[in-house]
């Protein structure tokens, strides 16, 4: 399990591609401090197994179905990636759960500032916009971040320049790709909808009494 909190911005050192996988090394520093062979490392938002690893570097293996869901057989030498590892028991939970399994890419379809902040917005397709919510939780590459506003098939986030700075989402620009992961809480949520026979779009069945129930509250 990871927070969306990126330690590190690392560098494709090397892509290796099969007819439907990649092989990817990664130059890294602080994420390789202590890693073992087996260790999960999230490289933008997607969950990765170490596979070998040196002072400054490791591979990870990318099966078809991550291939198929992520963006990460887009990668070219040299591009940068959000690293994180794993949380620990008793770290400070900074950001939000996330699984590193990917739900689907989006595409940034703006960028302006307000001040001193960066106001991102990414078009997505309806399987995850369907759980996007004003002011939830959205994992945009790994980042942790609180979604500003939604549409149809849009939403936006607001970046501070720490983020901005350090982080592929305040580095990529418009009409580039990125992993999305939707809050898991409502993942459940609609899959207890639909096992109690309720219709996960119908509002009027999600209520407080209703989180209470299923152990949300």
């Amino acid at each position: 399990m990871f927070t969306g909190l990126v330690e590190e911005l690392g560098k494709v050192k090397n892509m290796v591609r099969t007819s439907r996988s990649v092989r990817l090394t990664i130059n890294a520093n602080k994420v390789v401090s202590d890693v073992k062979i087996g260790d999960s490392i999230a490289v933008n938002g997607t969950c990765l197994t170490v596979v070998a690893h040196g002072d400054d570097w490791f591979t990870a293996d990318v099966m078809p179905e991550t291939v198929d869901r992520t963006v990460l057989s887009r990668l070219k030498t040299g591009d940068k990636v959000n690293l994180e590892r794993t949380l620990r028991v008793g770290d400070r939970f900074g950001g939000h759960i996330v699984s590193g399994h990917i739900d689907g890419v989006g595409t940034i379809s703006g960028k302006n500032t307000n001040d001193i902040a960066v106001i991102v917005r990414i078009t997505a397709e309806p399987q995850v916009m369907r759980y996007i919510v004003e002011k939830g939780s959205i994992a945009i590459d790994g980042t942790s971040l609180t979604v500003v506003a939604v549409g149809s098939d849009w939403f936006t986030v607001s970046l501070i320049p720490h983020t901005a700075g350090l982080t592929t989402v305040g580095l990529k620009a418009v009409g580039e790709l990125v992993n999305l992961e939707a809050d898991v809480i409502g993942k459940y949520v609609e899959r207890l909808m639909g096992l109690s026979g309720q219709q996960p779009e119908s509002k009027e069945n999600m209520n407080a009494e209703f989180l209470r129930l299923h152990g949300f509250m």
